[in-house]
């Protein structure tokens, strides 16, 4: 018996057998299959870095203000400080601090008598609260944005006060323009 008699596959005189078909590469399509396999994932990696960058710079411009901002203040920040500023208020300013402890909200804004009662009854107080000349605000805590709080202009000020980790405000209202009061509000939080 010999090597071709074992192995009958591999008997070459028989005509009618076709030759074992030879698999071609397509090295094209190959090299473009690896290219957008690696490509896709790195794109998506630049865009995300991108955008975590921009969104890490404003954070930073944001923390690094030294001052009020004129902008309301987020709707995370009116519900955590419960500062709900009413529409229609103009100028509005806010500045944040923020420590281990405690964390302050700034706020500033002019509006008219009708919006003054719904602020001040959305903290739990009222216009009848407010009591003319009384400084509520400690002028170290208002320095730190600038405010002052002249002896010759109309003041009135309130407090509320609620149990941590509720916020506490501190209120002080300027009536310099009739009907039209410009509020002062620093509302902090205990931890």
């Amino acid at each position: 018996m010999t090597d071709t008699d074992l192995h009958p596959l591999h008997d070459d005189s028989s005509p009618d057998q076709q030759p074992p078909r030879v698999k071609r590469r397509r090295p094209v399509l190959m090299a473009l299959i690896v290219f957008l396999l690696i490509a896709i994932p790195a794109g998506y990696i630049v865009i995300s870095a991108e955008q975590s960058r921009d969104s890490g710079e404003g954070k930073e411009a944001e923390a690094a203000a030294t001052g009020l901002t004129n902008a309301f203040p987020s709707k995370v920040q009116q519900r955590t400080y419960n500062v709900p500023v009413p529409i229609g208020s103009t100028p509005v300013y806010y500045y944040e601090t923020n420590s281990w402890q405690t964390s302050s909200l700034f706020v500033q804004f002019r509006t008219n008598d009708w919006g003054l009662e719904h602020y001040l009854n959305a903290l739990g107080t009222s216009t009848a609260a407010l009591k003319k000349d009384r400084h509520t605000i400690p002028p170290g805590q208002a320095s730190k944005v600038g405010w002052e709080f002249d002896d010759d202009l109309p003041w009135s000020g309130a407090t509320t006060t609620d149990r941590p980790p509720r916020p506490s405000q501190r209120i002080m209202v300027s009536y310099d323009e009739p009907g039209h009061p410009v509020v002062y509000t620093v509302s902090t939080v205990k931890f």
